[in-house]
């Protein structure tokens, strides 16, 4: 393995003087985007098991997953091995995966490029890159329950594996402004207790009693949970 990709390093730098094997390594997200669209080779990722944290990308059974959780285990007797909680970028499902410490795993190549999201047209929510005027749809299908805290203008990342989206990710907080509230309880300014409000963009969140219709609120998209009244 390791003869076969120096002598494709070998052949990649006599063809080409000004590769260095150095510039395989480091990248941000910023210049992985560059290298989707300009790239003349495919880069091989790979890590060992031991190097598994939180938020690593790994490839597994061919598809892209984000590591949730980890353990390093270290039993009396038999090897050691890495057990994590790993979830599916494309479904959203979330498996138990062990993997035996010190073997090689190939990283996912995902990586975030920043899109505003634009307008609705149909079932696709289009969002664009506002330096190229790019448009990319995604369809509603694809986009699970997180739609409901997604508002015209709001910047948000799309996830690209292999030259597709495979995920978007919403701001942290959210500025989003109450359309109604239970009728029994619209302005009542009584210390303690919620009541469920219905923002713009149809979630259902519950605030404190003191807010009212026409208020704008933050939210917490991770949780759905009122953070505070603008």
């Amino acid at each position: 393995m390791a003869a076969t990709w120096t002598s494709f390093v070998t052949s990649l730098c006599i063809s080409s003087p000004s590769y260095k094997p150095s510039s395989l390594h480091g990248l941000s997200f910023q210049s992985q985007s560059v290298t989707r669209r300009n790239s003349f080779f495919t880069r091989i990722y790979a890590l060992s098991s031991n190097d598994i944290k939180v938020g690593t990308s790994i490839e597994v059974d061919g598809a892209p997953w984000r590591v949730l959780e980890f353990l390093h285990v270290k039993p009396g007797k038999g090897a050691a091995f890495v057990r994590t909680k790993i979830r599916n970028y494309v479904n959203g499902s979330t498996v138990e995966r062990t993997f035996r410490a010190g073997i090689t795993i190939e990283e996912a190549n995902v990586f975030k490029e920043t899109k505003q999201f634009t307008y609705k047209d149909g079932s696709q929510f289009v969002f664009m890159d506002l330096s190229s005027y790019e448009e990319t749809r995604l369809n509603e299908s694809d986009m699970g329950d997180k739609t409901k805290w997604l508002k015209e203008g709001m910047d948000c990342n799309l996830l690209y594996w292999k030259d597709k989206v495979i995920d978007f990710e919403l701001p942290i907080t959210a500025q989003l402004k109450i359309v109604d509230v239970d009728p029994g309880l619209r302005g009542d300014t009584a210390q303690g207790g919620t009541k469920p409000a219905t923002l713009e963009t149809g979630a259902v969140v519950n605030v404190p009693l003191f807010v009212n219709v026409g208020e704008d609120i933050m939210v917490d998209t991770r949780t759905g949970t009122y953070m505070s009244r603008v």
